[in-house]
């Protein structure tokens, strides 16, 4: 029996709250799985130094961002702090995908619903934290934020968490290479899914076995 399969990528899209250690986990998993391709944001903001276009971002201006939305060439985008906008462009996203290429994209719940709506064939995964006590030693062992700041990242963190029904899995980060295995073994077992196979092909055998039961 010959089983074909819808031979795409995967769109994996992958949020939690901050501090849980979303960037940790897929660097480990990107070093883990070299064919998974980094989605590429598009700003209106000003290039930095160092920064190349196509590589850590697609700069755009306000005019042809807003062209972009008005075309529906966009999987998501928000305002940010009302002055640069943020989006994920769906045509570098959609060659990848028809490329056989898995596509990761590390972003916040509200955009991560903006692409349900256009991808919901997309792999949705929350990343936890083990406990909020941990979660609030993580994000205070950072050292990168005010007492104030960080108070106000972890009330955010209880509607963050109430949104993990949007998503098909959650997974619990209580170690990194834990963590990344079982995202791999989401991975692994979505290209299993009934609704990737496209045809069934008997081979003549088979076919005789078939013809000889209808017979019957």
């Amino acid at each position: 029996m010959k089983v074909n399969v819808n031979k795409d990528g995967n769109l994996i899209v992958i949020s939690g709250p901050s501090g849980v250690g979303k960037d940790t986990v897929c660097s480990k998993l990107l070093e883990n799985n070299k064919d998974i391709f980094v989605s590429i944001s598009a700003t209106t903001r000003n290039k930095r130094k160092g920064e190349k276009e196509g590589v850590d971002y697609y700069f755009k201006t306000q005019e042809e961002f807003k062209d972009l939305i008005s075309k529906n060439e966009l999987l998501e985008y928000a305002l940010v702090h009302e002055k640069y906008y943020y989006g994920t462009l769906k045509k570098p996203i959609m060659d990848k995908l028809k490329e056989g290429r898995d596509v990761l994209l590390i972003i916040d719940i509200q955009g991560a619903l903006q692409i349900k709506k256009q991808f919901e064939q997309a792999i949705f995964i929350f990343i936890l934290p083990p406990s909020l006590k941990e979660l609030m030693k993580r994000l205070i062992n950072r050292k990168t934020e005010s007492k104030d700041e960080i108070l106000n990242r972890f009330k955010s963190t209880y509607k963050e968490i109430n949104a993990i029904y949007n998503y098909n899995y959650v997974v619990v980060n209580d170690e990194v290479l834990n963590c990344v295995k079982k995202i791999e073994a989401i991975l692994l077992a979505s290209k299993c899914r009934v609704d990737r196979i496209m045809d069934l092909e008997l081979n003549t055998k088979e076919d005789e076995i078939h013809e000889m039961l209808i017979d019957l």
